[in-house]
C-alpha cells in the first residue's frame, strides 16, 4: 500500500567512513526515529539527494499492462536509473532487485542516459547491509515513505505500515473489502497479496 520511493545519495569518497560512524546501516534494523535523525545527518553530508516515486496507480500499469516488463524488478530498474540520471555519479552502488545481480545491472543501464551508460554499477543483493552508502539511500527512501504513509493514515485510518507483514494492514485491506466494491487508490492491485484476499473472500461466499 502506498507509493514505492527508491532514493539515491551523491557521496563523495571521503566521506563514505563517515557514514559508518554516525551509525547509518540497513534501514529495517533500525527504529523510525532513528531514521528520521539518520536522514538529517546524511542530507548535511551528501553532495546530492536524489528520489522518484511510482504511485499506486502507475505500479499497476507497468505490472499488468507493461509488456514484456511486466514486472515490478524492471520498474524499479527504471526508477534507480532515473535517480542515477538526476545524480551523475562515478560509480553508483544498487540493491539488485533481479535474482540475477548482473542482469539487474545492465536493466538499469538501458534506462540511463547515453552519457551515463557507462558507469561502473555495483548491483548486489542485500547491498544496503554492506555499503554504506546504499544504507543511506535506503533510510532517506524509508523517512519519506514513512511520511507519505503517515498522511494517507489521515485519510484512510491507521492501516499500519502497509506491509503484508503488518496485521493492521492484513485486516485493514479485509475489513475493506468486505464492506467496498473496490479497493482505495492507495493499493496495489497487481499485489499478489490482492489475489489471495480475493480469492478468501469467493470462497467464503461459496461457503455461505
Amino acid at each position: 500500500m502506498g507509493p514505492l520511493v527508491i532514493a539515491g545519495v551523491l557521496i563523495p569518497d571521503e566521506a563514505q567512513e563517515g557514514l559508518t560512524a554516525m551509525g547509518v546501516r540497513d534501514s529495517k534494523l533500525l527504529t523510525p526515529e532513528a531514521r528520521t535523525r539518520l536522514d538529517a545527518k546524511i542530507r548535511s553530508v551528501a553532495t546530492k539527494v536524489a528520489f522518484v516515486e511510482a504511485q499506486p496507480k502507475e505500479i499497476d500499469n507497468f505490472v499488468l499492462h507493461g509488456g514484456r516488463l511486466r514486472r515490478l524488478n524492471f520498474l524499479e530498474a527504471r526508477m534507480m536509473a532515473q535517480v542515477i540520471g538526476q545524480l551523475g555519479p562515478e560509480e553508483a552502488y544498487v540493491d539488485a532487485s533481479d535474482v540475477n545481480e548482473a542482469r539487474y545491472a545492465e536493466s538499469i543501464r538501458e534506462f540511463l542516459p547515453d552519457h551515463l551508460k557507462g558507469i561502473k554499477i555495483f548491483s548486489e543483493h542485500h547491498a544496503d547491509r554492506t555499503y554504506p552508502v546504499v544504507s543511506a539511500a535506503s533510510i532517506i527512501a524509508k523517512v519519506m515513505r514513512d511520511a507519505a504513509i503517515e498522511s494517507l493514515h489521515g485519510d484512510y485510518g491507521d492501516f499500519g505500515s502497509g506491509y503484508i507483514t503488518d496485521p493492521k494492514t492484513m485486516s485493514f485491506l479485509r475489513e475493506w473489502r468486505h464492506t467496498h466494491v473496490e479497493y482505495p487508490p492507495i493499493v496495489r492491485l497487481s499485489w499478489k497479496t490482492i489475489k489471495e484476499i480475493e480469492a478468501e473472500i469467493g470462497q467464503t461466499r461459496f461457503d455461505a
